[in-house]
């Protein structure tokens, strides 16, 4: 039997870590060649690590959440053939301190106390008040009552001479009274649930953070009329060959910022503060953020403005599911030059969604509402959408940002001129 130390490999993409978010075996499992065993998160994306043995595991490195270098021995495998354990690597890793032992103290048993017959208590008796009687009861006793709707003369005191206590309230409430049969009563809770921030929840924890604390963020707000836009929107879905996908409002709006962006560059772009450089691309890739129960994703659709609607809104749907599935591969979650998230049903009157840095935009999307409003002096209804976006306002004036959430409303408001 010989031991197999296996280091954590070469992830690619010039990634020098990663997070162990699960471990898919146990010391002692027996494990085949190309078992998955370990789930890391890298700053790129979740990788899911084979195993390139078999044997059984003799010893694991690191719980969820901890953070592993690539080339540090993360598992050992008993194996049938000689050992196989690596160089030691250079890069020195800090060994938490040893935890001192601490003799137990020996004390002495406690001497068992002799029995004490306790006395047994006469019976209280319950006096009822006579009535038109006023009742005996403290202030305390007597304002508790009011607060909760109890008529004292019914209750039965236990107290001297028939006084009534707080315990003759609970009883009373508790023997199917009015106010018991309201509902239980409430407790005081005192609980407390610890959820370590770890794996994607600290990568978005950290993004988060890093755009925050250093995008001067401000945000623009429009209400858009998608009335035309959603008679075009269920005239295709009607007539949509086999195959082709049902179409939401996002895939209007992706190629509603195809135009849009194409005509103000400085919104489709990377800003990288440490070089001081702003790069403008031509390409349009636009992120979809994607909620899944991992948490959130930002899956990429690539080259929008080579796509027609119906290819737009099936790349999106592929890799939003993909995301959701954790299927993803790398190049699906990065590169993208600009962001839209979308509350969808939640719907809401605004926000101010953070940049997804190194971007310099985002666009909020609203649900669509049928409202009142004033068209040619009557008051009509008509659908229609909110807009939140969020502009990094080093790079972006406000001009600017205005300029093509105004362009993009156009376009949504024409829906026609969108394909023009």
């Amino acid at each position: 039997m010989g031991i197999f130390a296996f280091k954590l490999p070469d992830i690619g993409e010039g990634v020098v870590e990663g997070e162990v978010v699960e471990w898919m075996v146990s010391v002692g499992d027996s494990v085949k060649e190309d078992d998955p065993i370990l789930s890391v998160m890298t700053d790129k994306a979740t990788v899911e690590i084979p195993s390139p043995t078999d044997g059984v595991v003799k010893s694991i490195v690191g719980e969820p959440g901890t953070i592993l270098a690539v080339g540090q021995v993360c598992i050992e495998f008993e194996t049938d053939g000689e050992d196989s354990t690596p160089a030691p690597i250079e890069e020195k890793v800090e060994e938490a301190e040893p935890v001192k032992e601490v003799a137990p103290v020996e004390t002495a048993p406690a001497p068992t106390p002799e029995p004490v017959a306790a006395p047994v208590a006469a019976p209280t008796p319950v006096v009822v008040a006579a009535p038109g009687a006023r009742p005996l009861a403290s202030p305390a006793v007597r304002q508790r009552a009011r607060e909760s709707g109890i008529e004292l003369s019914g209750v039965s005191g236990s107290g001297p001479a028939g006084r009534i206590t707080h315990g003759d309230l609970d009883s009373w409430k508790e023997a199917g009274s009015p106010v018991a049969a309201a509902g239980p009563s409430r407790t005081a809770l005192t609980g407390v649930t610890e959820v370590p921030v770890i794996g994607l929840r600290r990568k978005i924890a950290e993004s988060m953070t890093a755009s925050y604390s250093t995008i001067p963020h401000f945000s623009y707000f429009e209400e858009v009329d998608i009335t035309d836009l959603e008679t075009l929107r269920v005239h295709l879905n009607a007539s949509r060959a086999d195959g082709q996908p049902k179409l939401t409002y996002l895939p209007f709006i992706m190629q509603g910022l195809v135009r849009a962006l194409g005509e103000n560059p400085v919104c489709n772009a990377l800003y990288d503060d440490e070089k001081g450089v702003v790069s403008r691309h031509d390409a349009i890739h636009l992120g979809i953020a994607t909620q899944t129960d991992r948490g959130l994703y930002v899956p990429v659709v690539k080259h929008v403005e080579a796509q027609d609607i119906w290819t737009s809104a099936s790349e999106m749907q592929r890799v939003s599911q993909a995301a959701r599935d954790g299927t993803a591969s790398l190049g699906e979650l990065t590169g993208s030059t600009f962001t839209i998230t979308s509350l969808g049903r939640m719907g809401g009157l605004g926000a101010t969604p953070i940049i997804n840095k190194p971007e310099v935009g985002i666009l909020g999307v609203h649900n669509a509402v049928d409202t009142p409003v004033v068209r040619n002096g009557q008051i009509v209804i008509r659908k229609m959408l909110r807009l939140s976006s969020s502009w990094d306002h080093r790079v972006v004036d406000g001009w600017d940002g205005a300029v093509l959430v105004q362009r993009l409303k156009t376009l949504l408001e024409n829906p026609a001129t969108i394909f023009m």
